[in-house]
């Protein structure tokens, strides 16, 4: 990491006696030591290159879109906010493409708190999940607590869903996900015939289900299932992981490879091998 300071000088003269005014030299004292965070009272050229090296500014911008001393506090600011909960050099980079107002010169940094705070009482997150979780889903930080994100928590864990607090690109987004959205999939399933007891244990059996689409996902799968593999919805509900696996890739080609054969087997046995074992077990 890199880290900035200022340089303190003692200006001796070699010579006490002398009435010279030869120019006099610097000698440069010992530098603090080591520390995670960025000093003010570095120089403002220094800071720039700091946010640079960074990647909070990019190395090519121009001279005069460059932020400005003021502004450029309040980013160091956000960084050494960011640096106190547990995040590295090598972490901002990331947020900042992902989520470039976070170091907007206008951003409110007291829009966090209560977001790391929900993730620390109400996750249980450690601070090193809570970091974790945050760059998988940057977003996450611009989310209202009571509005957003304690909802889906509640709505969650009522399906049975746990370990929400391990960083996993899954739980990031599961958790920054509306209530609502995340109802529209218990609906769909409800709306195929499962009863909202079975919806409830699909979706907590697989909770990727939340994230995949239901007219290009979802739908297609079940219609494929009932009028093309003639099989039971009831087969879905045995083995949710089937919406997991690609239709045109996987489930089509298989489908047709043991009706070929004149050969039936459960979803799991047909999908969950791998094509070696698959096609060599049916020739």
């Amino acid at each position: 990491m890199l880290h900035l300071h200022t340089q303190c000088c003692l200006h001796l003269n070699p010579n006490p006696k002398s009435k010279s005014k030869s120019k006099p030299y610097s000698l440069p004292l010992p530098l603090p030591p080591s520390t995670p965070f960025i000093k003010f009272r570095t120089s403002h050229r220094e800071n720039l290159r700091y946010l640079k090296t960074i990647g909070i500014i990019h190395p090519h911008t121009p001279p005069n879109n460059l932020p400005l001393p003021h502004h450029l506090h309040q980013i160091i600011t956000t960084l050494n906010f960011l640096k106190s909960k547990g995040f590295t050099d090598s972490h901002f980079s990331r947020l900042a493409f992902l989520r470039p107002q976070l170091f907007s010169p206008k951003f409110d940094l007291a829009q966090l708190e209560p977001v790391f705070d929900f993730l620390a009482a109400e996750v249980s997150a450690s601070p090193e999940e809570s970091c974790g979780i945050i760059l998988r889903c940057p977003a996450i930080l611009f989310s209202d607590v009571d509005y957003c994100l304690r909802p889906t928590l509640t709505y969650l864990r009522k399906l049975g869903l746990s370990g929400l607090s391990s960083p996993t690109n899954l739980n990031a987004h599961l958790l920054n996900t509306r209530v609502e959205k995340l109802d529209e999939k218990m609906r769909f399933l409800i709306s195929i015939g499962l009863s909202e007891e079975e919806s409830g244990r699909v979706c907590a059996r697989v909770p990727a289900i939340f994230g995949y689409s239901i007219e290009d996902n979802l739908r297609p799968k079940c219609e494929y299932l009932v009028w093309e593999m003639e099989r039971s919805l009831e087969e879905v509900n045995k083995f949710p992981q089937y919406f997991g696996f690609s239709l045109d890739k996987r489930i089509r080609p298989r489908h047709i490879h043991l009706k070929q054969r004149n050969v039936h087997i459960p979803l799991n046995r047909m999908l969950l091998w791998g094509d070696r074992k698959f096609y060599a077990k049916w020739k």
